[in-house]
């Protein structure tokens, strides 16, 4: 006898135990009855639906709220937004010209401290 067939052998009644072991846990197995079967359907259907309802309502809830709070919102924000800048602008238009005014005054002394500083440099140099 080789070493093959004692495998196969071996494989044989390994495989013949496990289906006895099998069929033995399937008797020991507590099989529901029909109308077990039937009432524990009709509760996990019952249960589906609920909860189908309940994801239903809220997706409309948050499609309603996205629709008329958050839209409104946003266009609010930006009405805001878009004023503030314009009050913005208006008012560094404002500062700007004022700004101005005194940014053109001194301007001129500084051009007119320049022009004396040059005619004293120029006097300087011509007695030097």
């Amino acid at each position: 006898m080789g070493k093959a067939e004692k495998t196969e052998k071996t494989n044989n009644k390994k495989q013949k135990h496990f289906w006895k072991d099998f069929k033995a846990e399937l008797k020991k197995v507590i099989w529901p009855t029909k109308s077990q079967v039937v009432n524990n359907t009709i509760i996990v259907i019952v249960i589906v639906l609920i909860v189908t309802g309940i994801v239903f309502v809220l997706d409309l809830a948050f499609e309603a709220l996205n629709t008329y709070g958050i839209d409104k919102l946003k266009t609010y924000m930006q009405n805001t937004v878009v004023s503030e800048e314009k009050t913005d602008d208006s008012e560094n238009k404002e500062k700007n010209s004022d700004g101005n005014t005194a940014n053109n005054n001194n301007e001129e002394n500084a051009t007119n401290n320049n022009q004396a500083d040059d005619s004293t440099n120029v006097e300087n140099n011509i007695t030097e």
